[in-house]
């Protein structure tokens, strides 16, 4: 059902840019770490982070507007509840994937011209530029995934499966609710290398480090070892286009045992592409970002496993934050195309 729409409201949303700039702005200028031990006055601010003090003003003032800051007679401070999620120390924090939204600003503004036609930018996006934020990246993933992580699994049900290989795995977000969930299991975590290290610490603190097996490599186009019953390609696949999908379909069932699963957690989109909502958005960051990414109908990705050999496809989990799954398995059959 087409939802009612008023002016006053298209122009809210055409103005919601707006809101989110000024958080990002203040997430790069480290406002919310810098805010949160005492109160300070404007010109401090100003001195503190090298800006002007009149446009600092205009955007503290704005902060305060929206909660995210507290402004009172001893100056400007962000309140416990914000400091959680935005101060750079917090175990919480979430600023690494607002910083993230802020590196994507550039490639949104340039929407109208890619539909005329022109090109992404070709930039790549190098996050091991920066080993700091690399890590603060992987690890606001991993608290923000966690809860997630867990639920999936719970839905997947692993069944016999004592054998996982986890695609681009991350810090071990899936890894760790697998081993959590089958203490028989053992995983094969395979990622980039300076990823691999970070997985290691996590995995080492939380007691299943004995239980992994960390690979580095690129699955863009590197082969997966073999001999897993169940492997994990985890908000992967919208990165890539339908024959880079396929190409990273047949290298997993190639390292499948025969009768074993792939789980593929992702948006899944409608038939016609406008539900989920946020899958639908999703597909125009990828636009922007990607040469061939895109969000994908569950036939579209039927079609691809089904290319690479695999059978049994079915939608295991619906959801509409990413956190749809498809399920397939590697026949038993010796004569299956790999």
């Amino acid at each position: 059902m087409t939802e009612e729409y008023s002016p006053g409201k298209l122009l809210q949303l055409a103005r919601g840019f707006m809101e989110s700039r000024i958080l990002l702005s203040a997430a790069e200028l480290n406002l919310f770490t810098l805010l949160r031990e005492a109160p300070m006055e404007a010109r401090d601010i100003a001195q503190r982070t090298g800006t002007d003090l009149r446009a600092l003003t205009a955007l503290v003032d704005a902060l305060a507007a929206m909660g995210l800051v507290a402004k009172t007679e001893a100056g400007y401070f962000c309140p416990p509840g914000v400091a959680r999620w935005l101060g750079e120390d917090s175990p919480e924090t979430v600023l690494p994937m607002v910083h993230h939204m802020a590196g994507l600003w550039p490639r949104w503004s340039r929407l109208t011209a890619i539909v005329k036609g022109h090109p992404p930018a070709k930039e790549k996006l190098d996050m091991a530029r920066n080993t700091a934020e690399l890590r603060a990246f992987i690890g606001a993933m991993h608290s923000i995934g966690t809860p997630l992580a867990a639920r999936i699994v719970a839905a997947v049900d692993a069944g016999t499966a004592r054998t996982l290989l986890d695609v681009g795995g991350g810090s071990g977000t899936y890894t760790i609710a697998f081993l959590r969930a089958v203490p028989e299991m053992r995983s094969t975590l395979f990622d980039l290398p300076a990823v691999i290290e970070m997985a290691r610490e996590r995995l080492s603190e939380e007691g299943v480090l004995e239980r992994t097996t960390l690979v580095a490599g690129n699955f863009h186009h590197d082969d997966f070892p073999g001999g897993h019953d169940l492997a994990l390609i985890s908000a992967i696949i919208h990165s890539n286009s339908p024959e880079e999908n396929l190409n990273l379909y047949r290298r997993v069932f190639r390292a499948l045992k025969p009768g074993g699963r792939i789980l593929i957690r992702d948006h899944v989109m409608s038939p016609d592409r406008t539900r989920p909502r946020d899958g639908a958005i999703f597909a125009i960051n990828m636009l922007v970002g990607t040469s061939g990414g895109g969000t994908y109908t569950f036939g579209e990705i039927e079609a691809g496993l089904e290319s690479a050999g695999f059978a049994g496809i079915r939608l295991l989990c619906e959801g509409d934050q990413m956190d749809a799954v498809v399920e397939a398995r590697r026949p038993q059959s010796r004569n299956a195309k790999a």
